[in-house]
């Protein structure tokens, strides 16, 4: 095969909702491209892009997939990422190493909430997008209304370069009004018949060309200049146009195909090879110094790894973009980010699960490598000399959480050592080991993300496991202050255990004063300060730890182990058990013995006078609460809006954006736990959230209530 070079290559994204039919143009372009002979199709499940078991059972694409086609002598790389919000990740990591977004749309639906999600996300990194839309052929296609909905959603930037002559059963001819050329197929698609725009069509055609000149030399000083003076642009100064146009974000094209019936995928195409910008002309990555490094094939070798796949027979697939330079088999290059050396043995043009062996690669292409001893996801390998390391992709927060368990509570070494693996090949699930819930976490997109995750587990596996609800991290704290004493007192033959410990609590925030003197049923306890320790407790809040002890009542050497005990409630804390916080304790009195006390009786003393003064103090629980954003479409609104003040949660504004209502609410994290798979179903999949940890509230008496009696049980069983 070829090496290309950085002028001649072009790396795009497949990007829109489920059901666009992203895969099903990627096998219309492999074929177009000789790569295969015969295109499969998803409910085959024999198309280049899905290959795992997991996407033919689930009859969706669950990882992002890389393939390339060689056209008019340039290389075109192209990542195929799944159209399910859960999967989101696989968008993200694409975008980020790719430079244009090819936009799907499904016509029988027009612009969709996955629309608007991707398109987000093309705004977020500023890349170029190209609307196609797909399955004209549909009897529910409406071509006019699609472009309604696109201006509507986006403005004038976006431009149609072709229209069909009818929508529907019957699509099979296209006016391109780049090139003013018909476009008709057979019953069979592939190469069309070109011909002159027809009479009737002409006006129109005129119309929408003129409309495309214009916004093409909007984008180039020298080319606005022509069209004034000529009022049109040659077919080449067009092209110059839409390019820099692109590049700018100034103007989103948009195609029109059915990639089933392999309608319209060669002059798309022909357009890419042609038009879109190659990876030298868009802006250069950044290093973690914000460095700019420029896609040049002669400059040091630094080569970025976004994805990691783990197939049969083979092991791990490293999958590389490579930044600056020229990377060969053989090549030794270190490992920025881990500081181990790693040798290149293999390098490969990648097409879903075929791979065809190169012996070079140069700067902005993107292929695949095996055998690599210890790279991982996100890791930059560079050669002798070069510094570079790159982290530039941010992946969205988690929206679905589930405590995961092996059926076999044997196995939990083995669970986890495939979770961290798994990790590896989809950044978006997070693992968590909760200490303080006393359980294992995995975070995910959604509950079809962590179903796919469920039975990757149990069917390549073979693992029996199981997700159970989680367990909330509540915080507890205090409202009042409040005080108690203990004495801690143990004879059992030689010498005994003795320490009493007398103490005051009451609830803390920043700057406060500590006052001299505090009463509690009319009696009054002063205070002197001899010492304050502020002490950040790792899971949020303080804890405030002021010795006030006179005449040597205890001895100095004992508060550590008083602070220690205090602090051991409040890691487990009296009323469910959860973490407390924001709390000032003040030691004021207290007895010793002389040959009996020590640190693990003033530890007791100190644990169990605090836990008697919390419980005094009017102890409150306290839930984390989250910002939640959900997109709807309008017509569901009003159901989304009773749904959520069912999760008792507090609507904080409303906004309308390109067609769909964005609803921002406050919403306990309790309240989420089915939030995702609800949302999908009140909506028909037609909406999508994202939630972000906001703070921690109290929580409603009726609700405390049952959290204590629930403890309770617990306790007692």
């Amino acid at each position: 095969m070829k090496v290309y070079q950085s002028n001649e290559i072009k790396n795009i994204s497949l990007l829109g909702s489920s059901r666009a039919g992203k895969t099903t143009l990627a096998e219309a372009m492999l074929y177009e491209g000789g790569l295969i002979k015969r295109r499969g199709n998803v409910e085959a499940h024999n198309t280049v892009c899905d290959y795992f078991p997991v996407e033919h059972e689930y009859g969706y694409s669950v990882f992002a997939t890389l393939f390339h086609v060689e056209w008019n002598n340039r290389k075109l790389n192209f990542i195929d990422c799944p159209g399910a919000d859960d999967f989101v990740g696989g968008a993200v990591t694409a975008l980020n190493v790719t430079d244009t977004a090819l936009l799907l749309l499904n016509a029988q639906y027009g612009v969709e909430v996955g629309t608007q999600n991707s398109f987000r996300n093309t705004e977020r990194y500023n890349k170029p997008v190209i609307f196609v839309i797909n399955q004209l052929d549909h009897e529910k296609a409406d071509y006019e209304q699609i472009i309604e909905q696109l201006k509507e959603s986006y403005g004038s930037k976006v431009v149609p370069v072709q229209y069909p002559l009818s929508s529907g059963p019957g699509f099979n001819t296209l006016i391109d009004v780049l090139v003013m050329k018909q476009y008709q197929w057979g019953p069979d698609g592939g190469e069309p018949v070109i011909s002159e725009i027809p009479a009737s069509e002409r006006e129109k055609a005129e119309a929408m060309h003129a409309t495309l000149v214009e916004a093409a030399a909007e984008n180039d000083e020298e080319l606005m200049e022509k069209f004034f003076d000529q009022s049109t642009l040659s077919e080449d100064e067009i092209r110059t146009g839409i390019r820099e146009g692109l590049i700018q974000r100034g103007i989103f094209p948009v195609f029109c195909v059915s990639a089933a019936k392999d309608m319209g995928v060669r002059r798309l195409m022909e357009f890419l090879s042609n038009v879109v910008p190659f990876v030298s002309e868009m802006p250069k990555y950044e290093n973690t110094n914000g460095e700019p490094v420029a896609a040049d094939e002669s400059g040091p070798t630094s080569v970025f790894f976004f994805k990691t796949s783990v197939e049969p027979h083979i092991g791990e697939v490293n999958y590389f973009r490579v930044m600056s330079g020229t990377l060969r088999e053989g090549d030794d290059l270190q490992n920025t980010d881990r500081g181990s050396k790693e040798r290149i043995a293999q390098l490969f043009c990648v097409a879903g699960s075929n791979r065809i062996k190169v012996e070079k690669m140069v700067a902005g292409d993107i292929g695949a490598t095996v055998k690599l001893k210890d790279v991982k996801t996100g890791n930059t390998l560079n050669g002798k000399g070069v510094e570079h390391q790159f982290k530039f992709i941010k992946y969205p927060n988690s929206k679905y959480r589930r405590a995961i368990k092996p059926v076999n509570e044997a196995d939990v070494e083995k669970m986890m050592s495939i979770l961290n693996r798994m990790r590896e090949e989809d950044p978006t699930w997070i693992l968590e080991q909760s200490k303080e819930l006393k359980q294992t976490i995995v975070h995910g997109q959604g509950e079809f993300h962590l179903r796919t995750l469920k039975w990757r587990i149990e069917n390549n596996e073979k693992l029996p496991i199981q997700f159970i609800e989680p367990k909330i991290p509540y915080r507890e704290t205090i409202t009042k202050s409040a005080r108690a004493d203990y004495r801690h007192k143990k004879q059992s033959g030689g010498a005994g255990q003795f320490g009493e410990v007398h103490l005051i609590v009451e609830p803390y925030h920043e700057g406060m004063p500590t006052p001299e003197v505090y009463k509690f049923g009319g009696q009054e306890f002063k205070v002197s300060i001899r010492d304050v320790q502020e002490i950040p407790l790792e899971w949020g809040g303080k804890l405030v730890f002021v010795n006030s002890i006179v005449g040597g009542a205890i001895d100095a050497r004992f508060l550590p182990a008083i602070q220690k005990g205090i602090m051991s409630r409040m890691e487990q804390g009296p009323l469910t058990g959860s973490y407390a916080r924001d709390v000032r304790v003040i030691v004021y009195d207290g007895k010793m013995h002389p040959v009996d006390s020590n640190e693990i009786s003033f530890m007791l003393a100190g644990r169990n006078a605090f836990s008697e003064a919390f419980k005094n103090a009017g102890p409150k629980i306290l839930e984390p609460i989250y910002d939640v954003e959900v997109l709807v479409p309008g017509d569901r609104l009003g159901d989304i809006m009773s749904d959520l003040q069912g999760r008792r949660a507090l609507i904080m504004g409303m906004s309308s954006e390109k067609g769909y209502e964005k609803l921002l609410a406050k919403v306990p994290l309790k309240e989420m736990s089915t939030y995702s798979t609800t949302l999908s179903s009140l909506t028909g999949g037609r909406a999508s959230f994202s939630l972000k940890f906001a703070n921690y509230e109290l929580v409603p008496a009726d609700v405390q209530d049952k959290l204590l009696k629930a403890y309770e049980a617990q306790q007692v069983e």
